[in-house]
């Protein structure tokens, strides 16, 4: 008995952050970013920042019901345990040359299929480099990383193992995304919409595999950061149309597999899988 209502509490504790990280992301993004825009017509540096805000949700979120998600841990040794992992050089090369490299070849074959140059697809970007760097760097990478990877993907892992738990993850986390896909895209009506929400499931679920996996070989959260940080980084300066989602998808699907592929004998060591 004692069993099954621990199990109960644990089921309703994720439930309980994942809805939590939802609603007060949407709220602030429909709240007070709209009200920022619509009602005081912000200037876009300031939209930036409350879009950087509206970001941190699940890391607020995760702090403010720390101590009913996590009873007897301490936010300090929450935090000194998920960025514990030996770093690795080799692994920070991996990460950054997967995800720019597919990133750079997804806009390869999208200028190859429309018949542009390369660079065509490229501006300069509303900001300086270093300002888009700082952006970009703390928005999602920090921003979100404690509370998908740093705690609800532990706890997934534990309840659902390690497929189904992250599978599930990148399903979340895509459609935590969902309120930007009306406000902050271009794609938001019609047949580019379906296409846009089918490549957003796929890339970000795809993501969410390779993050998981690099996190269960080092155990440091600082790679999950990296990889969200190259992923969000070159969209400052990519003009794209719904063609490179689409290439995108494909590739990170083939990323996904090859990266469970390639670390299948460190996933069989674990009863979960």
């Amino acid at each position: 008995m004692n069993e099954n209502n621990s199990a109960k509490s644990n089921h309703s504790k994720w439930v309980s952050y994942t809805a939590a990280a939802y609603l007060v992301f949407w709220f602030m993004v429909l709240g007070i970013c709209g009200t920022a825009s619509m009602v005081f017509h912000a200037p876009p540096v300031v939209m930036r920042i409350l879009s950087n805000v509206c970001a941190w949700s699940p890391t607020i979120v995760l702090f403010c019901m720390f101590r009913k998600l996590m009873p007897g841990v301490t936010a300090k040794d929450f935090l000194r345990h998920a960025f514990s992992g030996k770093i690795s050089a080799g692994l920070l090369i991996l990460c950054v040359v997967s995800v720019t490299g597919i990133f750079l070849l997804s806009a390869a074959i999208l200028a190859a299929v429309s018949g542009k140059t390369f660079h065509s697809l490229f501006s300069a970007g509303a900001y300086p480099v270093w300002i888009s760097v700082i952006f970009s760097l703390t928005s999602g990478p920090t921003g979100e990383e404690c509370g998908w990877r740093g705690y609800l993907r532990g706890e997934l892992e534990k309840r659902f193992g390690f497929l189904k738990g992250n599978f599930l993850l990148g399903i979340i986390w895509t459609f935590w995304h969902t309120v930007l896909w009306f406000v902050d895209s271009e794609f938001t009506s019609g047949w580019q919409l379906a296409v846009y929400a089918a490549s957003n499931i796929i890339v970000i679920t795809s993501i969410n595999f390779i993050m998981a996996v690099i996190l269960r070989k080092s155990g440091n959260l600082i790679y999950a950061v990296l990889i969200h940080f190259c992923f969000n980084l070159p969209y400052c300066f990519l003009q794209p149309d719904i063609r490179f989602y689409v290439i995108m998808s494909l590739l990170y699907a083939c990323a996904a597999v090859i990266f469970l592929t390639a670390f299948r004998k460190n996933l069989q060591n674990s009863s979960e899988c």
